[in-house]
């Protein structure tokens, strides 16, 4: 590749507010102007490859349109997840009104152990272990560095494993690892494959049910959940199954064998995994029914228009409901399962039967420490949950919002944000969660967004349209937008979700949507 520097923009035609791709030498590069100064990044996000000059650049952050990772502007630096590395840099010189530019990345250090002391433990290799351990390293800790998890496979992307997976679109051996697989070992990081089989928290020890014990100075706890298991009569036929890890992915799409079309699966549950698993399989012409007892899915979490708004796309792509029903057994026939008897008396016929039916929080190994009834750690906005121990993710009961009780909100991305803050307490600092939580569900090609959290709101406001999934949803609480939910608005909700940070009123929300929309009239 050459390093000669080339002229690649003209500063005066660059924007503050607008990041810029170009591409030299078949390198994608981001050019990001702050006043007189221009920056050049790697053009995709380091998470899942999102063009992020179509996200947001707002208050010194390069917002991710995708996921909403978020990086500093000045270094490129992660300041929020999915993405747990930085972006590559690329030298720049601006000469007058020309910005050149060395299509060469410059490099970017390596944060190794430089003592075995202090020992930190990272309890669980998900999503929130994976970026402890990115988080720790770049934060400057230099100790000896464990991480501890049951499943072979170094901590992978498990969102794929409902949305691209059992539609054939992804193999469960292209699942991507969150860190490449080189760079526990290039960081100094121990992966212990394990099962904990008791965490002794006063005494900071971990006993492992295969034998022996680890001592650490500092813990975070990321174990996240284990799937909940209905106590009905049949339940442990060949072919039922559940979808939490990699492995079980894989045991799905194996299920099918060579003609997927004949075979017919009921999903118990109406959630995120069962409808998400259910527009993948109709995607390969599966026959899917989906048993659940409420009459509308998702409308705790969306309300009742939005959520029948996602039961519609699914019956209009052939997914059968069985709404308000309760399973009350699983027959089989030569110990395999071959249908499902509801208490109303109905059967439907399943060769697979997928139990969606919710999860728990993986902490029964835990002593010493007061949980709450379902198994939740209480931690304070600091992550911390006693001295020498922090949690992160599913299991954590944190306080969203001040003087209110404590919530566990099971996302992915959040237990990232978990983590993060967790690692950077661990390393001295004294934050405390002040992020906004975010997921996104993906239906038949459709990705809906949800920005914030709402246990309740007074006003439901649709920009846009609903029922064709091109809108933005505001649930409103006394004036304020306490949640979003969008579809096909991804450069809108990369700035609200920032703009949410402080407190976002629904005036300014309708102003913001109004202002993209305005600049994306706008010719570049």
């Amino acid at each position: 590749m050459s390093t000669t520097a080339r002229r690649v923009a003209q500063l005066s035609q660059l924007r503050a507010d607008r990041a810029e791709r170009v591409e030299v030498d078949g390198e994608k590069i981001l050019l990001v102007r702050d006043g007189h100064t221009v920056r050049a990044y790697s053009a995709d996000c380091p998470h899942a490859g999102a063009p992020l000059e179509e996200g947001a650049l707002r208050n010194g952050k390069i917002i991710c349109p995708w996921h909403k990772a978020a990086f500093d502007v000045a270094t490129g630096d992660v300041l929020e997840p999915c993405a747990l590395i930085a972006l590559d840099r690329y030298p720049v010189i601006v000469t007058g009104d020309d910005v050149m530019l060395t299509p060469e990345k410059l490099p970017r250090p390596i944060h190794k152990a430089s003592s075995r002391d202090p020992h930190y433990v990272i309890i669980g290799a998900g999503a929130a272990g994976a970026a402890a351990c990115a988080a720790l390293r770049d934060g400057g800790f230099a100790g000896r560095l464990t991480m501890i998890g049951a499943e072979p496979h170094a901590p992978y992307d498990r969102t794929a494993l409902s949305k691209f997976v059992p539609s054939g679109e992804m193999a469960p051996a292209d699942v991507p690892p969150l860190l490449s697989p080189d760079w526990y070992a290039q960081h100094d990081v121990e992966r212990l494959v394990a099962t904990v089989a008791r965490l002794d928290v006063p005494k900071r020890t971990i006993h492992f049910e295969s034998g022996g014990e680890l001592s650490y100075d500092t813990a975070l706890l990321a174990t996240g959940s284990t799937p909940t298991l209905p106590d009905i009569p049949g339940r442990e036929l060949g072919g039922v199954q559940v979808l939490r890890t990699l492995d079980d992915a894989a045991a799905l799409v194996d299920a099918f064998g060579d003609d997927p079309s004949q075979v017919r699966v009921a999903i118990i549950g109406g959630g995120f995994i069962g409808l998400e698993t259910a527009s993948a399989l109709r995607t390969r012409n599966v026959q899917v029914t989906v048993i659940a007892p409420d009459s509308v899915p998702f409308a705790k979490q969306f309300g009742e228009r939005a959520g029948a708004m996602i039961r519609d796309l699914h019956e209009r792509h052939g997914v059968v409901f069985r709404l308000g029903a309760k399973v009350a057994s699983l027959e089989g026939e030569e110990g395999n399962v071959h249908e499902v008897m509801l208490e109303g008396g109905e059967h439907v016929a399943a060769d697979l039967v997928l139990l969606g039916t919710g999860v728990a929080p993986a902490t029964g190994f835990v002593e010493g420490l007061p949980l709450q009834k379902d198994g939740g750690v209480i931690v304070n906005a600091g992550m911390q949950a006693a001295p020498g121990l922090y949690a992160a993710g599913d299991i954590a009961a944190f306080p969203l919002v001040e003087d209110r009780e404590p919530l566990r909100i099971e996302h992915w991305r959040l237990a990232q944000q978990h983590a993060r803050i967790a690692a950077q307490n661990m390393c001295g600092a004294r934050l405390r969660y002040r992020g906004v939580p975010f997921f996104w569900t993906y239906h038949f090609g459709k990705n809906f967004e949800y920005l914030g959290h709402a246990s309740e709101w007074d006003e439901f406001v649709v920009h846009g349209e609903l029922e064709s999934q091109q809108f933005i949803a505001l649930y409103v609480k006394d004036g304020q937008v306490a949640a979003v939910l969008a579809c096909e608005h991804e450069a809108h909700t990369a700035r609200l979700i920032d703009a949410m940070r402080g407190g976002l009123s629904r005036a300014d929300a309708l102003a913001i949507i109004e202002e993209v929309d305005s600049s994306k009239e706008t010719p570049q």
